[in-house]
């Protein structure tokens, strides 16, 4: 894990409801990497959640 961001899927306000966000890792080697959610009102965190993924080809 060398802690390099590989790419960030959603970066904009969106009013409250259920979105998709499509990832294509076509370019990326199998491994295992990290994803982190954050939720922000201004500047104050209300949600941050970081998992792992495990990506096969």
């Amino acid at each position: 894990m060398l802690g390099t961001e590989v790419r960030e899927l959603v970066n904009e306000t969106k009013a409250a409801g259920y979105y998709e966000a499509t990832f294509d890792a076509s370019y990326l080697s199998s491994g295992v990497y990290i994803y982190r959610i954050t939720a922000l009102n201004g500047d104050r965190i209300l949600f941050s959640q970081s998992k792992q993924m495990i990506l096969m080809k």
